[in-house]
């Protein structure tokens, strides 16, 4: 219990820190180049990551780690520059709130995990915070960016599914993300050069930003993500990364002034129930109470009730065995 616990905590610095990126992008980073935005985010913080880990990949981890790196960094990565300058804070890290669902329904029939009862609760509330903090928001909600949103969730919940799936007990988690990142940031590069020509001009303020992004919010936050996912249910780690739009609205109305409505307040409560309902405390109190239920049902006076054994025959029953 107690590991499992160490282990949700590592987990929850990731959405947490991804729930920062919207704010650190719409402020901060260069628009209208997501391409070369999503490369300089990836590459360095693989490169880094790699100097730790000392390790590059063998075997069928080289085409394994393309495929993660398109699906969980590059595509992903700039399709969520491109939504966080077109969407507010509190949209855009929302939309995110979807991916364990898409997550449990991926993990059933790829990892045969079978969705728990807390789980779907927890995904529940989850999407239903998601719908109030989403369609009631104060802010205008721009089409293009909710569909790279939409589609950077779908993405990636697949490249997470497929990193449990292809997880390795021999390989260093902190190996696998470094070349996942970089074989996302090299697919990035051509496209980038190609599509939107010369790098972006980067001030003091930009390189921070960048440095921030590249260090914390990706380097970090997803070695604690893969970390979460070789330990836990992936239900219980979808449901942790419900505190990316939890940590997006509440920066997004702290530090950058948008506006939160009384029914997104009640979007964001929803969102922290359904964290709750994905932990392992969760899932053991509702199978203790359904436990209790069943017993309850079967003892005296409960449907299905046995006489006990010390009972005394009745009269019609001491007739018959005469």
């Amino acid at each position: 219990m107690e590991a499992k616990f160490r282990w949700v905590a590592v987990t929850a610095l990731a959405p947490v820190a991804w729930g920062t990126t919207y704010f650190v992008t719409h402020r901060f980073l260069p628009p209208g180049q997501p391409l070369y935005g999503a490369a300089i985010r990836a590459l360095p913080a693989g490169l880094l990551l790699l100097l730790a880990a000392r390790r590059i990949p063998h075997g069928s981890w080289w085409w394994r780690s393309a495929v993660l790196g398109t699906l969980n960094m590059g595509a992903f990565f700039a399709l969520i520059y491109l939504a966080a300058q077109l969407l507010p804070t509190s949209v855009a890290s929302t939309i995110m709130a979807a991916s364990p669902v898409v997550m449990m329904l991926l993990a059933w029939p790829v990892l045969s995990e079978r969705p728990r009862i807390a789980h779907l609760a927890g995904a529940g509330a989850g999407v239903t915070g998601v719908c109030l903090m989403l369609f009631t928001g104060a802010a205008a909600v721009d089409a293009l960016g909710v569909l790279a949103s939409v589609a950077a969730m779908v993405m990636s919940s697949i490249g997470h599914v497929l990193a449990k799936r292809w997880n390795d007990a021999d390989t260093d988690v902190t190996a696998s993300t470094s070349w996942q990142l970089i074989a996302g940031g090299v697919v990035l590069l051509p496209f980038a050069v190609v599509l939107e020509g010369p790098p972006p001009d980067l001030d003091g303020p930009a390189l921070l930003a960048f440095g921030y992004v590249t260090v914390v919010a990706t380097a970090l936050a997803f070695v604690a993500w893969f970390a979460g996912l070789r330990h836990l249910p992936t239900g219980t780690v979808g449901l942790a990364g419900l505190l990316n739009p939890v940590t997006g609205v509440l920066l997004g109305t702290t530090v950058a002034g948008e506006a939160l409505t009384g029914r997104q307040l009640c979007g964001l409560a929803l969102t922290l129930l359904g964290v709750l309902l994905g932990q392992p405390a969760a899932a053991r109190l509702l199978a203790l109470a359904r436990s209790r239920a069943e017993r309850g049902a079967g003892s005296p006076g409960g449907a299905g009730a046995q006489p006990s054994e010390g009972r005394e025959p009745s009269r019609a029953s001491r007739t018959r065995r005469a």
